[in-house]
């Protein structure tokens, strides 16, 4: 069967069982779910369990969901949850937890992304201003015919003194759980790539929720949101994403194909091409 029918069918099983009405799931408020992926890289999850358990915003092992892609070994949690498939799903298979959450926030974590102490500190107060989905890097997109085709900003692009906001994030995201059925509402145009892209564009077509930086300083490294040695060296091994062959072209299709379908870029904003 096609990977993204079974995805699809997993996803309706779960959207489609009888509502709860007299005794609802009840949301932790204020609680942070997270999600870790393990592929290739599985020796860095016991890294990530505790770089997560040890943030300065206190998180229960039980919220925490590690999402197993293909063969590799079984997990020996005791109370951490844990997903095996046995097939890929791609970088999109990680989002299917996040509808079983019953958490007020939801945080995910590339395999190559070790987030400083108070990450999560960071991205609470973040949300009491802009209350969108952020992440420790992002990118703003070009416009047509733009000579730098790309902006970033984060860990691995500008560091931002404040919030900024960019077209989409990656390495790592944090929002409300209830967004989290945005990236289903439309199926992807490619399940290969573009996870990170396509999120941000169906949040903002169908929720009217925009994406951020929070603050990365150079004075005050405790709440970035990466380590940067370890991401630098992890996130070009041999199993980064983006040395397969025709990564770049289909992100750029993808870039396009979400413009022309309704997802209004800080650029196009900023040009007064399309009303803020």
């Amino acid at each position: 069967m096609n990977i993204r029918y079974k995805i699809q069918d997993l996803i309706y099983s779960i959207s489609s069982q009888p509502k709860q009405t007299s005794n609802p799931i009840k949301m932790k408020p204020g609680a942070i779910s997270v999600i870790l992926n393990v592929y290739k890289r599985q020796n860095m999850l016991e890294k990530q369990i505790e770089a997560v358990l040890n943030q300065s915003v206190p998180i229960h092992a039980e919220d925490i969901h590690v999402w197993y892609n293909g063969d590799g070994p079984d997990p020996q949690y005791s109370r951490i949850n844990t997903y095996k498939c046995n097939y890929n799903t791609t970088a999109y298979g990680r989002f299917i937890p996040l509808l079983l959450c019953n958490t007020e926030y939801v945080a995910v974590f590339d395999d190559d992304t070790i987030p400083r102490v108070d990450w999560f500190k960071s991205c609470l107060e973040t949300m009491d201003d802009v209350n969108g989905i952020l992440g420790c890097t992002g990118v703003i997109v070009p416009r047509a015919g733009d000579k730098n085709p790309y902006y970033k900003v984060g860990w691995n692009g500008v560091h931002n003194e404040k919030t900024k906001r960019v077209d989409y994030v990656g390495h790592s995201w944090f929002f409300r759980q209830e967004w989290a059925k945005y990236m289903w509402y439309e199926q992807p145009v490619t399940w290969e790539t573009g996870m990170d892209m396509w999120f941000s564009y169906q949040a903002q077509k169908y929720g009217g929720i925009n994406t951020f930086v929070p603050p990365h300083p150079d004075g005050d490294k405790d709440i970035w949101g990466a380590t940067t040695d370890i991401s630098m060296k992890i996130g070009r091994d041999r199993n980064a994403s983006w040395r397969r062959s025709g990564w770049t072209a289909k992100r750029h299709n993808l870039h396009w194909y979400c413009i022309r379908n309704g997802w209004n870029t800080v650029k196009q904003l900023l040009d007064g091409i399309k009303d803020v």
